[in-house]
């Protein structure tokens, strides 16, 4: 990487940062897969996800102590209990790696728009490759094992159309009588994958918490992915394009928590934040008026289900800070 005197920039400090703590984060989910995995090409894939993260973590490491910057405390082993019976399957293991990559692809794709130092910039394109490299690979495996489901398939057209400006057309083509375009299908069946895999997750987290507090918040979560998954579903149903969404019951019967209250609650949080992004983009490609009073409804739902994940992560001395500048205010008061 190459050197450079010029001061992190605030975006760079964030990006890093948030790199930073997310990464030491899902470590210990991948570290809790190693312990039990017995598939070989799951595990496979697991092993280089962990050099991978450990890798980010480490070069990010490296540049804040280069900087003088303090490191970000994060997660480390103190959070997870490998000595705990496995959680979940391989299946859903490799789900999670496939999931991920979904999430921290458009995430170091993002951070290039933000960084200037030039050493930085090649850092973040070389997890953008590394990333998008074991995403293919999550993908071809899941593709063998008959575990991805792909979105509904369509006739082509037989030519280019233009929406015709008539204000009957128009009225029609943003109500909620038209049927689904490809780009409203798409993000309704994306949808549908993310909360499925989410739904797993939260029902593994469930089952392990002892904590009432955070339990029930996690119960809320559930609820809330199982009515995503219901509304999506029921439009999608609407225009025959799907019938159903089956979630396998990749768990196991295990109630030792792997994982400390704090990584729990996090990892939660996090996720509404990716959720209240994720349903942006959704918003932002749909025409029809009843799509985007789904969208921004639920946009509202998450946001105040995270904001209560935040709360309980904040009352509870869980929440490290992220980095802040001098508040100038402070030396213009009297």
């Amino acid at each position: 990487m190459e050197k450079s005197n010029i001061k992190l920039t605030t975006a760079e400090i964030a990006t890093l940062w948030k790199t930073y703590i997310h990464n030491t984060a899902v470590r210990c989910f991948y570290k809790h897969f190693l312990q039990h995995l017995q598939d070989v090409e799951i595990k496979s894939i697991i092993e280089e996800v962990v050099v991978l993260v450990e890798t980010v973590i480490g070069k990010i490491e490296a540049i804040f102590e280069k900087e003088n910057f303090p490191i970000p405390k994060g997660f480390s082993d103190k959070d997870i209990d490998l000595s705990a019976p496995a959680l979940y399957t391989d299946l859903f293991a490799l789900s999670f790696v496939y999931r991920g990559g979904q999430i921290i692809i458009p995430h170091y794709a993002n951070v290039l728009q933000k960084v200037t130092r030039i050493d930085l910039y090649t850092f973040f394109a070389e997890c953008l490759y590394s990333e998008t490299e074991l995403h293919k690979k999550s993908l071809n495996l899941m593709l063998s094992k008959g575990l991805n489901d792909r979105p509904p398939n369509m006739e082509y057209p037989k030519s280019v159309e233009f929406i015709q400006h008539q204000p009957s057309l128009i009225n029609t083509w943003l109500g909620e009588k038209r049927p689904l375009n490809t780009l409203e299908i798409t993000e309704l069946f994306v949808g549908i994958e993310r909360n499925a895999i989410g739904l797993i997750f939260l029902m593994g987290l469930i089952q392990v918490t002892k904590d009432k507090e955070i339990k029930d918040h996690l119960l809320k979560g559930k609820k809330l992915a199982e009515k995503k998954m219901d509304i999506y579903d029921k439009l999608l149903r609407e225009n025959d394009h799907l019938i159903g969404f089956p979630v396998p019951m990749e768990l196991t019967n295990s109630t030792i928590s792997p994982f400390s209250e704090r990584l729990i609650l996090f990892i939660i949080s996090a996720i509404s934040q990716i959720s209240v992004s994720a349903l942006g983009d959704s918003l932002s490609v749909s025409m029809r008026k009843d799509l985007a009073a789904h969208f921004s409804l639920l946009v509202a739902d998450v946001m105040k289900y995270g904001n209560e994940g935040l709360k309980i992560l904040i009352e509870r001395g869980w929440m490290e800070k992220p980095p802040q500048p001098i508040d100038r205010n402070k030396f213009y008061k009297s």
